[in-house]
């Protein structure tokens, strides 16, 4: 059971992208859903990550106030609005689910996530 990353793509500095998260095989209804992304030759790490009710969210903060998560549980999704890209923001996204419905620990672990899928790119030129 994987979740697939897709919407990512080439924009410019300032530019904004909608990235969506959809599942197969397995309802995302009770389920935190967490955004990471990983740079060329970096770790990857937190972005942003979404209550199963979708009333709670959390950002990294180098990207509060530009990014967005929100969530369409009828159809099985999960987005992230991102506005004034910057080139540091240029990686693989990927999203991954918790197994609760929130993620109490703050920053986001890679290793407390699952159902990994292929991430989308997002180029981010200056």
């Amino acid at each position: 059971v994987q979740l697939q990353a897709s919407g990512g793509g080439l924009v410019q500095a300032g530019g904004s992208l909608r990235l969506s998260c959809t599942a197969s095989g397995f309802t995302l209804d009770y389920k935190a859903i967490g955004w990471f992304r990983q740079a060329p030759g970096k770790e990857r790490e937190g972005v942003s990550c979404i209550s199963s009710s979708g009333g709670s969210t959390y950002y990294a903060s180098y990207v509060e106030d530009r990014f967005t998560i929100s969530r369409d549980n009828a159809k099985n999704t999960v987005y992230l609005q991102m506005n004034s890209l910057k080139p540091e923001d240029t990686a693989v996204y990927y999203c991954a689910a918790y197994s609760r419905g929130w993620y109490e620990k703050g920053d986001l672990q890679v290793d407390d996530f699952h159902s990994w899928g292929q991430g989308t790119l997002v180029t981010v030129s200056s």
